[in-house]
């Protein structure tokens, strides 16, 4: 009932927004106009307010949720994204989870079985992060670290990808880049080396290959893909380090 509740609000909104910009109407089939009602300003804000609500429900499932079974390890800030593991419908023996799904489609758009398994082999994970190591929720005017040990528990390959929690799309700077990918970027990290990443207004000097740029005054979040995820990914043998703040004047301390 919420997920419907939110879309009718959203729907609402939508036309709202189309008759105060002088379009026309939406309309849900072909040759069948929304009907034309006489609404009040009154109306008009409540719906807005609906509306507003609605999307504020969104990202806090998607992003402030108290759920503990989004909770991988007690000692980390990374939390599994999918909530119903295995189902691409976010069924459950007692219903559908309307709340893992509003968390899911308020950061993504589609869905497969094969990203949300929790089982060794085929594939593929996604763990994700909104949060630095105090508990802060991610700067785009701060600078940080984190460290992925190594070996990352990945037959094919693994990256970290940074969002935009406005936008929910890949950040977008003048760097023109929004991840770090082991077959890519960090392809010069070897066996049970860590990688070490680095994220943040300010460039790392000597690591400036491994930093993904990122905008003041704007908050972001970050996924862990793994692709053929390996036993050490579920058992909680592995985890990553979180997102760890740095002042401006070390940044880049310790390059190789």
């Amino acid at each position: 009932m919420k997920t419907v509740l939110v879309i009718t609000a959203l729907v609402l909104a939508m036309a709202l927004q189309a008759r105060a910009e002088n379009s026309a109407p939406y309309t849900f089939e072909r040759g069948y106009p929304l009907p034309q009602t006489t609404q009040s300003a009154r109306d008009d804000a409540d719906l807005q307010r609906a509306a507003k609500a609605g999307r504020g429900q969104l990202l806090v499932s998607a992003f402030d949720s108290a759920r503990p079974d989004r909770v991988n390890w007690p000692d980390r800030k990374w939390e599994w994204v999918g909530l119903v593991p295995g189902s691409a419908q976010f069924e459950t023996p007692s219903g559908m989870d309307l709340e893992a799904r509003d968390r899911w489609f308020a950061q993504a758009i589609v869905t497969s079985p094969a990203m949300f398994r929790r089982t060794a082999g085929a594939g593929s994970l996604y763990w994700m992060s909104t949060r630095d190591s105090s508990g802060s929720f991610l700067d785009g005017g701060k600078n940080y670290k984190l460290t992925m040990p190594g070996p990352v528990p990945g037959k094919l390959f693994w990256s970290v990808t940074v969002y935009d929690t406005a936008t929910r799309s890949q950040v977008q700077t003048d760097q023109d880049k929004a991840a770090l990918r082991s077959m890519f970027e960090l392809k010069d990290v070897k066996g049970a080396a860590p990688a070490e990443l680095y994220f943040g207004p300010e460039a790392p000097a000597g690591n400036e290959a491994h930093w993904i740029k990122t905008e003041p005054g704007k908050g972001w979040f970050a996924y862990i893909r793994i692709y053929g995820p390996e036993e050490a990914a579920f058992d909680k043998s592995w985890k990553p380090g979180d997102f760890t703040e740095v002042s401006a004047g070390t940044v880049g301390s310790g390059a190789k």
